[in-house]
């Protein structure tokens, strides 16, 4: 007679490891909490033909709400740019955009990369399409930011993190 599910041998009688629960994530609310566009370029009149430069700062924060199992994760861009030639600049983005987020089942050791690892990847398309927005709506070419290697850097601020330390500690 075959094994049926009500039958079947229970794992942990065998000594085998039993399965591991799957991490589970809801998106419950995303929103901006804050953003910014300055058109430079506009207001100071600059006129001809102009070859932008543009540079991209990106910081994250994660922090527990009060609800159990709930945190909130904002991603935050600071997009500028400047004329390549004169150095002006042409215009500034600050954006803010968050997301609630409801996750089960992460090890407490693993929660700090996934929220700024995976989180920020749910977010970063409807970041994109505000940028996107925003420079088109503001007289300028579409900017379709490039994608973020979110766990590069989660690694890169982790390093940075430890060679401060070790600063500290030798300057000590």
């Amino acid at each position: 007679m075959a094994d049926t599910p009500e039958t079947a041998p229970d794992a942990n009688a065998n000594g085998a490891a039993a399965q591991p629960t799957p991490v589970k994530m809801n998106v419950l609310a995303q929103f901006v909490r804050d953003m910014s566009f300055e058109n430079i370029l506009a207001q100071k009149g600059v006129q001809g033909d102009v070859q932008p430069d543009v540079q991209v700062q990106v910081n994250l924060d994660a922090k527990k709400r009060t609800v159990e199992n709930q945190y909130e994760v904002i991603l935050k861009i600071q997009v500028t740019s400047k004329a390549r030639e004169s150095g002006d600049t042409l215009f500034v983005i600050e954006l803010e955009y968050a997301g609630v987020f409801h996750v089960e089942n992460v090890p407490d050791e693993q929660l700090h990369p996934f929220l700024l690892i995976e989180c920020p990847r749910m977010l970063f398309p409807f970041v994109r399409r505000i940028v996107s927005d925003v420079t088109r709506d503001g007289g300028f070419p579409p900017l379709n930011l490039e994608t973020i290697d979110f766990l590069q850097l989660y690694r890169t601020e982790l390093a940075r993190r430890a060679q401060a330390k070790q600063s500290e500690t030798a300057n000590a």
